[in-house]
């Protein structure tokens, strides 16, 4: 007799149906009740969530090689007992209303942006002095608005490399860059960051973020510039003298500006899709696209073409531009906006739902929302998990409603989108361009500080400023 051998991941499928199935509600046209759902369905998302924040510092070489297996075997243990219960049928429908209303968008601005600022690349070098430094970080926040924190963040490291690669003390300066281009920088459209994308994508207007979240960022901004230069002025004095430049000052030039141009674009494209509102659409397999998402996600598309064709293949050679980052957050994302479906129902449901403790802790006694805890759990939870997905849970948690938290639950949703995109920076794994960052800083050998020493300078330099914002904005 033969023995039929199973992998692990077959068997774990298997144990995952048996213990879904009792609990899976019958799906509707209008969505799933997530009344009927148990905490058992949230655990296919914290685990992806898990398996991204830990398999890259436990096991590198395995998650290098397979993360996208690790993100579709998670999204299997959604989708399988899902079909067993609800039908295919049904399944499907829920499946591609999510691709079509959030995933698809969501990669293809991210892809575009990628696109269009790998083609881009500042040439030359300058002195790396506590002014110039300063300055350059600055540079970098502002951009990371309008180009995204990744695409900042690719344009701007090398050359602030290039200018401190003759300092005896330089990881600071990568630690704050971090800190600011990275993540801070991107709050104020819905450009900057991926959550923030998401709420646009929901229904928050394409300028919201800049008028609600001006203040917090100025002043988080303001705070971080003013530590920076005191600290990297005193590092500077105490070098006396260094050694000989291996890059010497060179005029700054720019290579690839026609994506300039293309990035305008960009703008112009997911602010179209945000005012014009022809009111119709399409009807694909059931699912209603509107127009304007339509004609924004065929724009964007064309202009990474056009960036792609119009950039010499040497500017994106200089930059050490791969597609290696887009394919991972592709992989990785289709895993979470998978799993996450079982874990917004439930949250809809408010304190009728599993997780009605949780609901009830973000609430006062009266049933208003709690901003300060909003803030602070929002924060705390995209510290280690992706912040996209983090912000979603808890937008959905304040009743997913744009033009509700817009209006009197303002202050609420400027908490979700503050914590959502500064805490994004309190560990290396909060936003994707934070271990991207770290990885070409270690290339030109540079020590960067390891994954509880980078939490050393986040907790002592960024939480008394998170704390400040509390206190401005969250407390009454």
């Amino acid at each position: 007799m033969t023995i039929r051998r199973f992998a692990p991941g077959s068997l774990v499928l298997a144990a995952a149906a048996l213990v879904l199935l009792p609990t899976m509600p019958a799906l509707a046209a209008e969505g799933i009740d997530g009344r009927s759902l148990g905490l058992l369905w949230t655990l296919p998302f914290a685990g992806i969530l898990l398996s991204i924040a830990l398999m890259p510092l436990a096991v590198p070489h395995f998650w290098h090689h397979h993360f996208g297996k690790v993100a579709a075997f998670w999204g299997l243990c959604v989708v399988l007992p899902f079909a067993l219960t609800a039908g295919a049928g049904a399944t499907l429908h829920t499946l591609l209303e999510t691709a079509l209303h959030e995933y698809i968008p969501f990669i293809i601005l991210l892809f575009t942006l990628f696109t269009v600022a790998g083609g881009v690349r500042l040439t030359g070098n300058l002195h790396g002095s506590p002014s110039l430094n300063t300055a350059m970080l600055l540079v970098g926040t502002v951009l990371a608005s309008w180009m995204g924190t990744t695409g900042a963040s690719m344009l701007m490291i090398r050359p602030l490399l290039r200018a401190n690669d003759n300092r005896k003390h330089s990881v600071h300066v990568v630690v704050f860059f971090i800190f600011l281009v990275s993540n801070i920088g991107g709050a104020l459209t819905p450009l900057g960051d991926p959550p923030l994308f998401l709420g646009f994508l929901k229904g928050v207007s394409f300028f919201w973020t800049t008028h609600a979240l001006f203040l917090p960022t100025m002043v988080v901004v303001v705070l971080l510039l003013g530590i920076f230069y005191a600290l990297d002025s005193w590092l500077y004095r105490r070098e006396g003298c260094v050694p000989a430049d291996p890059t010497p000052d060179s005029p700054i030039g720019i290579e690839g500006g026609i994506n300039l141009i293309l990035l305008g674009a960009v703008i112009l494209a997911v602010l179209m899709s945000g005012t014009w509102h022809p009111g119709h659409g399409i009807s694909i397999a059931g699912v209603h696209v509107e127009t304007q998402n339509l004609a924004r996600d065929i724009l964007l598309l064309a202009i990474a073409f056009a960036s792609l064709k119009l950039t010499a293949k040497a500017t994106r050679d200089g930059n050490g531009f791969t597609w290696g980052p887009i394919a991972e957050v592709a992989k990785l994302f289709a895993g979470i906006f998978v799993t996450i479906i079982p874990a917004i129902a439930i949250l809809r449901a408010g304190t009728d739902g599993a997780l009605g403790p949780l609901v009830s802790l973000a609430s006062h006694a009266d049933g208003s929302p709690n901003n300060i805890m909003y803030f602070w759990l929002t924060g705390i939870l995209s510290s280690f998990l992706d912040n996209a997905p983090t912000y979603l849970v808890f937008f959905n948690m304040a009743g997913g409603d744009a033009q509700t938290l817009m209006g009197p639950l303002f202050t609420t949703l400027m908490a979700i989108s503050a914590g959502a995109v500064f805490m994004g920076a309190n560990s290396y794994i909060g936003n994707a361009p934070n271990f991207m960052v770290k990885a070409i800083a270690e290339e030109k050998g540079l020590r960067m500080p390891s994954f509880f020493g980078y939490m050393a300078w986040s907790c002592s330099i960024l939480l008394p400023c998170f704390a400040l914002v509390t206190l401005l904005f969250f407390l009454f």
